[in-house]
């Protein structure tokens, strides 16, 4: 791929997780001809985090890792499995309904058709990576802890723990929840809260061949003190992700987090505490076979507030962290093209005024979009916390109907290609 152009843009990204490399991908595919920008990007781990659950990535999600590069990628590794349809269980009475990926003829949705692809959080990554690695003009750099963030009229800077330092024209916040360019520069009082529920999960290995399973490929199943989701997430069916999103006190602190996190023996405990009286019969042996499980707090921000500064964006987990609700990594890869062909407009004009111009015209196309599944998500934590009899009875008769309810708006989602929706820009 071609090299950074002599007069493309000086970017600096902070975090190397698949919100920061996907930005890389896109700053780099919708550049200007001849104005290929010069990209770092800064990671705080010392290897790439390869590790964590299993995602769904929807049609918009992989419509759009397709126009990057990653998605190619992923189907000759063999990353992941096809999703046709996600299937919605009571663990007490049965199914109760489904979620098609499949479309009208069974080819997916959308011009060209996708389906979607159930993946860990680990491939997904791999994949992204080795299409950094084709770009010429993106470097990554781990192991940087960064201290301190300057603005000035013409470029930022970045200060590291090492001593070393960086600079560029435009910095991008793609560094998750607990964001050192929100915390050190952008909006520092706006700090991560606690949803009150987290996410355990791990993974059934080495499942004999005549091992029964309830789901064709993703199960949701909902049970009375929280969601259990059971699912493929290669065609090895010897393997099984199991991750349940549930209502768990406030631990208090990040270190606390971290120890009762890697408590696997409780983690499992707990879940066969929660779901141990399912009807289903391979829930309880999926439990007791997953293993590496982890526990992992669910954090949010405020549904409102500031995403830039006149050099610095912030972008995905950094700007808009919200419960999963379905679309979350699909949202994530949405910012980044939208952001990158806001960015690309301004240039093509000429950079008139200040960069603010682009970053404005990129939070009017995006606010509300976010504002909608900020809302969407409230609904989420509300379903897996905890009820009684009668709240989960209510529930196995809302959920059907919310399904139905929401199809059209979830299509209308899945259908749209922001690579070249209207930016109105």
């Amino acid at each position: 791929m071609a090299p950074a152009s002599p007069d493309g843009l000086n970017i600096i990204i902070l975090g190397g997780g698949i919100a920061g490399l996907t930005t890389a991908l896109a700053l780099t595919k919708f550049a200007p001809a001849g104005k290929v920008p010069n990209i770092q990007i800064f990671e705080i781990r010392p290897t790439p985090a390869t590790i964590g659950g299993a995602v769904n990535l929807t049609p918009n999600a992989l419509r759009l890792l397709d126009h990057l590069g990653a998605l190619s990628i992923m189907k000759e590794r063999e990353f992941g499995r096809t999703i046709d349809f996600l299937e919605v269980f009571d663990v007490y009475s049965g199914k109760l309904a489904e979620s098609d990926f499949s479309g009208a003829d069974g080819k997916g949705i959308g011009d060209p058709p996708y389906k979607a692809l159930r993946i860990t959080r680990g491939d997904a990554l791999k994949a992204v990576l080795a299409a950094v690695e084709k770009q010429e003009n993106i470097t990554m750099t781990c192991g940087k802890r960064t201290t301190t963030i300057e603005e000035t009229a013409d470029k930022v800077t970045l200060t590291f723990e090492d001593g070393g330092s960086a600079s560029g024209e435009l910095l991008m916040g793609c560094d998750g929840i607990h964001s050192a360019t929100r915390l050190k520069h952008v909006e520092p009082e706006r700090k991560a809260v606690y949803s009150g529920v987290s996410n355990a999960f791990g993974f059934a290995k080495g499942l004999p061949k005549d091992f029964q399973v309830h789901f064709e490929c993703t199960a949701i199943n909902f049970a009375r003190r929280g969601m259990l989701l059971t699912s493929y997430f290669s065609n090895d069916t010897s393997q099984v992700y199991v991750g349940g999103l549930m209502q768990v006190e406030d631990i208090g602190s990040r270190d606390g987090w971290k120890s009762v996190g890697a408590d696997a023996d409780k983690t499992r405990a707990n879940l066969l505490d929660r779901f141990g009286d399912a009807k289903i019969p391979c829930i309880v042996p999926l439990i007791e076979k997953a293993e590496d499980f982890y526990l992992w707090p669910v954090f949010t921000l405020s549904k409102q507030g500031k995403w830039s500064t006149d050099r610095v964006m912030l972008l995905g987990d950094a700007a808009h962290a919200m419960p999963p609700q379905g679309e979350s990594t699909g949202i994530v890869f949405e910012d980044t093209v939208l952001f990158s062909r806001c960015l690309t407009r301004w240039i093509e004009k000429g950079r008139p005024n200040s960069m603010k111009e682009a970053f404005e015209a990129y939070e009017k196309l995006r606010r509300k979009r976010i504002e909608d599944a900020f809302e969407e998500s409230k609904d989420v934590v509300r379903t897996v916390s905890d009820a009684g009899w009668v709240g989960h009875t209510i529930k196995t008769y809302v959920v059907p109907w919310f399904l139905w309810w929401t199809r059209a708006n979830r299509e209308k989602h899945f259908i749209e290609d922001v690579t070249t929706v209207d930016i109105g820009y």
